[in-house]
């Protein structure tokens, strides 16, 4: 028997996360406190177009712009979040809510309580 040629399914389960990733906002950008992000990969695509996981984040705000090429999905696991735009246009989400973020979105994202959400990013680069 020969082994499979097909891609493994990638699955969204602790032991399978990628080394965590701790950051903060860039000063310049925030709007108020300071707060932890902890990234957890599950998995990126051999072009590094596509990348989807795991983001955690203590309460604060900050700016935020998406380039032309780069969106996300989301699904809030745990926690409340408010994304405004450059209007003051606010969507607030929690528990069981997903959102995309389009190309070319400009504003504030802003976690009010602890939050917990799985991610998709896709960004087209340049050709």
């Amino acid at each position: 028997m020969t082994a499979s040629s097909t891609p493994s399914l990638i699955t969204f389960a602790p032991a399978q996360a990628g080394e965590a990733i701790f950051d903060h906002p860039a000063e310049a950008r925030r709007v108020s406190g300071n707060p932890q992000r902890v990234t957890r990969p599950f998995y990126t695509d051999a072009l590094g177009e596509f990348d989807c996981g795991e983001w955690t984040c203590e309460p604060g705000a900050w700016c935020i712009a998406f380039g032309p090429h780069r969106q996300e999905y989301f699904s809030i696991i745990e926690g409340r979040i408010r994304i405004s735009d450059l209007e003051g246009n606010a969507s607030e989400f929690g528990p069981g809510d997903a959102c995309v973020i389009p190309a070319g979105f400009e504003g504030v994202f802003e976690v009010v309580e602890p939050v917990r959400k799985h991610f998709v990013m896709f960004e087209r680069k340049a050709t």
